[in-house]
């Protein structure tokens, strides 16, 4: 059994790898390098093909991120394939957004042939930083994904900005009469620190501007942003849509990590993974690896036959 100190030690490595992770993508994103997976043609949602290759199943961000460096364009194994037709058991297919810094394989590399394997289809598109251009995007890549399966409405899942970046496409470009529910991983809906690096570069003259000339989703996602004090005016949902958000006590990069949480209401589901599992440690960036999340991710789809989660 392991000790408190053990315990601890184990989180913070944990972190500072994370921290690493999301620090080289910063560092590339920033840079310049490879800005096929932060800016694409707006017709990205195409299905797969040759120059858009399809990746293979990972278990670990680090693993999927190292992939992704060599091969920018791919899609997560079982995602973006428009021949696929929804059944009567998983009628709506499944939209993956990606977070801040990732892409569509990075972030969905385990999750996407998950639900492939439980009988979904599902699509996975590349967003830009502007979370308002990002949104447009969303909504295109929703539309050409009903289209292809002939849904009606489809259901998303995102991750950090990807769970809170589909609120403005419901609230403003149509998503509410397109979407059934959001399942959001550690989304910034109220904003977040960065750990304490966002609210420096809004305590220094000019620091927002730097920051957002650099990543201007990174700015919008700021605890007290314009973009966030629009889209949660007004109240935080739809009525027609089911909203469940799944977060971790150990996020280092939403912090503090009770942001990601909406606002009481019916069609609302606040889950943190320690209520769950008291044992579970995931960060940030692993949980959309986490075996603990992606249980409450399809229990969430299809809670009439959710099953319970194994700690």
């Amino acid at each position: 059994m392991q000790t408190p100190r053990l315990r601890r030690t184990r989180r913070r490595r944990l972190v500072f790898s994370s921290l690493a992770g999301l620090t080289a993508a910063v560092c590339i994103g920033v840079a310049g390098v490879d800005r096929s997976q932060a800016a694409p043609d707006p017709g990205d949602a195409a299905p797969v093909a040759a120059t858009d290759p399809e990746g293979p199943p990972k278990d670990d961000f680090a693993s999927a991120f190292a992939y992704s460096l060599a091969h920018p364009t791919a899609a997560p194994s079982g995602a973006n394939d428009f021949t696929c037709r929804p059944d009567a058991a998983h009628p709506r297919p499944v939209v993956l957004v990606h977070g801040t810094m990732e892409n569509r394989y990075d972030n969905w590399a385990a999750l996407a042939p998950r639900l492939k394997e439980a009988g979904y289809c599902s699509g996975a598109l590349l967003g830009t930083e502007d979370m308002v251009v990002s949104a447009g995007q969303l909504a295109d890549f929703v539309d050409r994904v009903r289209a292809a399966t002939g849904a009606a409405k489809v259901d998303l899942v995102g991750h950090s900005q990807g769970g809170m970046m589909p609120r403005y496409y419901i609230k403003n470009l149509g998503g509410a009469a397109e979407v059934d529910k959001l399942i959001a991983l550690t989304p910034s809906n109220h904003g977040t620190t960065f750990s304490g690096l966002g609210l420096l570069a809004l305590a220094i003259p000019g620091g927002n501007a730097v920051l957002g000339a650099a990543c201007k989703s990174c700015s919008q996602q700021l605890i007290g942003s314009d973009f966030l004090r629009a889209l949660n005016s007004g109240g935080e949902t739809d009525p027609g849509v089911t909203y469940t958000v799944i977060t971790t006590r150990y996020d280092e990069v939403v912090t503090p990590y009770t942001s990601a949480y909406l606002g009481a209401a019916p069609n609302v589901s606040n889950v943190e993974l320690q209520d769950v599992c008291p044992a579970e440690t995931v960060d940030h960036i692993g949980i959309s690896y986490n075996a603990l999340a992606g249980r409450l991710v399809l229990n969430a789809l299809d809670p009439a036959h959710a099953q319970r989660p194994t700690c």
